[in-house]
Formats: structure tokens, sequence, C-alpha cells
């Protein structure tokens, strides 16, 4: 990550290193925020901001379910961000809204304790690595089940619903992987600590219903993706071992984007390289965000 000049926090424009907040914050103690991951992409010619009205339609969703009030419309926040990554003088970023209660009342009730919003925009590489995208990761089933739908809310990106994800991936980390794979409290495969899994066999794709897991804004367009280049899509539960024995398997996400597994708990990932169905995905996507493929897509924002 690479820092930028500006922050638009509540409303105005401040230096990067003064959009601080009271250490006595709400968000601070117990996670009590929303937030989103959205990325701009350029091409030789312009700039894109992908799925920006969508990505804002889920916070303010996000916002519904934690019953945080944002005090500012979509629409402002949208023209907030594109005129961001213009006074930043932007091109490919990633951006991150957040919202989150803050100082006032200490205890678990908030109570009346103002609503902060903040946007950021920076530049930022692949998520999982360069390598990665390219060569596939290493990841590992963790021992951290992803939290249940009786007590995590799968629809929303609460920040505090993350230290889940935070405990699995530093486990990942730490046992020399990538990344962390996490089952759910049945014991089937879940999702990544913050992407949507899918996995190919005989040519078939098959991923995790939206039931249990976040409904994924790269997740629907990889899905499409497939659906135009007429490869079966089935959303459906499947297990552990299911992993150990598919043709391919990749990893989707705004961050991570398309990013190919090559290896998970000790056990090669079909020949131990990106397979066929996910380079097509890989470059079918690259190709859309960046405005190549469909320059007037209802997916991309030009700025």
């Amino acid at each position: 990550m690479k820092k930028s000049k500006y922050i638009w926090y509540n409303g105005k424009f401040v230096l990067w290193d003064k959009a601080t907040t009271h250490v006595l914050s709400h968000g601070l103690h117990y996670g009590s925020g929303i937030f989103e991951g959205i990325r701009a992409y350029s091409n030789k010619k312009d700039t894109y901001i992908f799925r920006l009205e969508v990505h804002y339609l889920r916070f303010f969703n996000s916002a519904k379910v934690a019953l945080i009030k944002i005090p500012y419309s979509q629409k402002t926040l949208e023209n907030a961000t594109i005129s961001l990554i213009k006074k930043n003088k932007l091109k490919d970023c990633y951006i991150r809204p957040l919202a989150f209660i803050g100082d006032g009342s200490i205890g678990i009730n908030p109570a009346n304790n103002k609503i902060n919003v903040i946007i950021a925009a920076f530049k930022w590489g692949t998520y999982l690595g360069d390598e990665g995208v390219q060569k596939g990761i290493r990841a590992k089933i963790s021992s951290f089940a992803r939290m249940g739908v009786n007590s995590f809310m799968t629809k929303s990106k609460i920040s505090g619903n993350y230290i889940n994800s935070v405990f699995a991936k530093r486990e990942a980390l730490n046992a020399g992987y990538d990344e962390a794979l996490m089952l759910d409290s049945d014991g089937y495969v879940s999702e990544g600590t913050g992407e949507n899994i899918f996995i190919v066999r005989n040519n078939k794709i098959k991923t995790t219903p939206i039931t249990t897991v976040l409904e994924g804004l790269t997740r629907d367009c990889v899905i499409n993706i497939a659906k135009q280049n007429n490869i079966h899509v089935v959303e459906q539960k499947f297990t552990r071992d299911e992993l150990y024995i598919a043709d391919e398997v990749f990893l989707t996400g705004t961050a991570a984007e398309i990013t190919p597994v090559r290896e998970i708990d000790d056990r090669k990932i079909g020949n131990g390289l990106p397979g066929k169905i996910t380079k097509l995905i890989q470059k079918s996507y690259k190709e859309l965000v960046k405005g190549i493929s469909e320059p007037k897509s209802k997916y991309l924002k030009k700025i």
C-alpha cells in the first residue's frame, strides 16, 4: 500500500496523516463499523471504477444490518469517491469506504455517538502477490471455522466480524502458507479469509451458495463470465476432499481479483499450475475491468 495525499473524512478532504479519530471511538473498541473494498482500473486511455454503484449499495445494506445510519446519501459518497481519485491523481487504485461509530458512550450500547464516514483511495498491488496470481498460491484449511449464520451477519461487511478472518489468516501465514480456507459450522467449505472460492472439476465450476457467505461482487461477475463462455456453474455446498481432487481451484474478491490455488494442505491441485478455465476467467475479468472488452459495460464507471 502506498499513501496518497488526501482522505475524504466526514465531507472534507484532509491530509492522509491528519485523518485521525478519538481513541475512545466505539468502533475502535467493539468493531462497530462497516466497510467496502472497491478498485479502479486504467488502460492506456481511460480509468474506470469497477461496480461503484453496487459496492455502495452493499455498503448501505451493511449499515442497515449493523444499525448504523449513514449521514450521507449514496450518491454523495459515489461522487466523493470520484473526486478523491482525481484529487489524488490516481488511476489504478484501491478504494476503502468506512463508516464507524465514534466516541461518546463507552459502553456496549453506542447510544447517540456520532457516525463517522471516511473514504481512502491509494495504490495497492495484487493482494496475494504477483507470483500468486500468475502461478497460484498455497492454502491450508483453517482450524478456525467460519462463524455461523445464527451469530454472523453474512450479508454485510461489519468490521468486528473480520476478527474471524484475521485469526485464520495469521494462522496460515505463520504455518508458511499464503491463505486460509475456512469451513462452515457443518464442515463444508465456506470461503477464504476475504475471498469467495470456486472449484473446477470435469470442466464444470462449483462454488459455495451465498446462503452462508458474503455476496461477492467479483463472484457474481465470474459466474456471468463463465456462463458467457458456456461453462456450467453450480452453486452447491462441497467438502474439503472435493478441494483436494479438484482439477482447478481459484479465489475471487475485489482485493484478490482472480487468484489460482495450486496447493491445499500440501496436496497439489491438478497439475500444480493454474488451469485453462482459471486462466480464461482471469483474462476475461482483466479485460472487463480495464474497459478493454466492454468499455460501456454496466459494471464500469468511467472517470
